[in-house]
């Protein structure tokens, strides 16, 4: 799954995804062999992922799926492998027609990937050719966060959201790019937003969809909205928080639960989909069972449950107060993300808010959710910077 073996370089190096037919098989007999548990005492998720629902899940990822159509997609787009601060960086890199399209990189967080951005290439790059306007045209950077995919596997610490931020400003110099802008949603959002922090050279503005706007003191006294975020924020630590909490604290261990267990990988992941998309009591009901099992075996081919779980561990003292950015920044909400902010605390931390937009659906996952609204919000929120 990787390019030819080389020294590490700062060359840009062509990649293509060739998994071993040996590497699928291996998978199908793992899930034909998987030991379950017993079931959940309660009628709903309130204990984690239903049996019933892990059984459906993996009975199709063994019987159906297929990663072949999967890696197909993936070569479609040109990637490429580049060796930054040591370490190796896999990235998606589609260059628009349109001479004047503005440069932009996009980054997944957990348990996302560059597979979320797929369906965005297209519309992008080509507007005319989706219904929109030339004038939106953008080059595409996507890369996969350091211990993610196809990118190198940090062998030491250090590798927080800062130098993370600091790689990706090296990325687009190295691709040529004097003048360029950013998006994230999830961790994502905390390299963008780290990104906006350090406004490196060239970086015009950004575009988030998972605001890192918390005040650094909550006031005594809430708004309906403010009280709405504070009590989300709760959820999300509390009974949302189990998997954000054992990989910030133990990620090896988390590894080890899950790099010989592929339906344990699954079911790891599957539940983070099912509590954080605008669903109406399943993930299934607003993502693709395929786009589920494309994120998952994303993970499971590369043996990524423990390297991508340290980026908790990296930035465990890390806070839903992200630091006050006087750069043009673009903020899409999303009715269903947790917690969910109000617009006041936003406008209070962004001093230079070039564009709020409120969704009118989608959860934590727009770029899988709902594609057609974030691309239309990326290009809303991020056409002043243009010209």
């Amino acid at each position: 799954m990787t390019a030819p073996a080389a020294a590490p370089s700062d060359l840009v190096r062509p990649f293509r995804v060739a998994l071993p037919d040996a590497a699928i098989a291996d998978l199908k007999q793992r899930l034909a062999r998987t030991r379950w548990p017993d079931p959940e005492t309660v009628p709903d998720w309130s204990q984690g992922v239903r049996v019933e629902n892990a059984r459906s899940l993996v009975a199709y990822w063994e019987r159906h799926y297929d990663w072949r159509r999967f890696e197909s997609e993936l070569n479609r787009f040109p990637q490429f492998l580049t060796a930054i601060d040591g370490l190796d960086i896999h990235f998606v890199h589609v260059r628009s027609k349109n001479p004047d399209a503005l440069p932009l990189i996009l980054t997944h967080g957990w348990p996302g990937s560059i597979a979320e951005f797929l369906n965005l290439i297209g519309p992008l790059t080509d507007p005319v050719a989706f219904g929109g306007a030339v004038e939106d045209s953008f080059d595409v950077v996507i890369p996969s966060l350091p211990g993610f995919g196809f990118s190198g596997k940090p062998a030491a610490t250090g590798w927080t959201v800062s130098r993370i931020a600091a790689a990706w400003a090296e990325l687009m110099r190295r691709l040529g790019y004097d003048k360029w802008a950013a998006q994230g949603g999830d961790w994502g959002s905390v390299v963008t937003t780290a990104l906006g922090a350090m406004r490196p050279e060239g970086l015009l503005g950004i575009h988030l969809n998972t605001p890192y706007a918390f005040p650094a003191q909550i006031p005594e006294t809430l708004s309906p909205d403010e009280r709405e975020a504070v009590d989300g924020l709760a959820r999300y630590t509390g009974e949302l928080g189990g998997s954000n909490h054992l990989q910030g604290t133990k990620p090896e261990t988390v590894g080890f639960a899950l790099a010989d267990s592929p339906a344990g990988q699954a079911a790891w992941i599957y539940e983070k989909f099912q509590s954080k998309t605008d669903n109406r009591g399943l993930a299934e009901d607003a993502l693709r069972i395929d786009d589920m099992l494309d994120a998952i075996s994303l993970y499971w081919f590369t043996n990524s449950a423990a390297s991508s779980a340290r980026i908790y561990w990296e930035n465990r003292s890390a806070s839903m107060a992200g630091p006050k950015l006087t750069l043009p920044v673009a903020v899409t909400v999303f009715p269903r993300d947790i917690p969910r902010l109000p617009r006041s605390w936003i406008e209070d931390t962004y001093c230079n808010l070039i564009h709020y937009g409120e969704a009118s659906k989608g959860g934590h996952f727009p770029a899988l959710e709902q594609p057609e609204i974030l691309i239309s919000e990326i290009c809303t929120g991020l056409r002043s910077l243009r010209g």
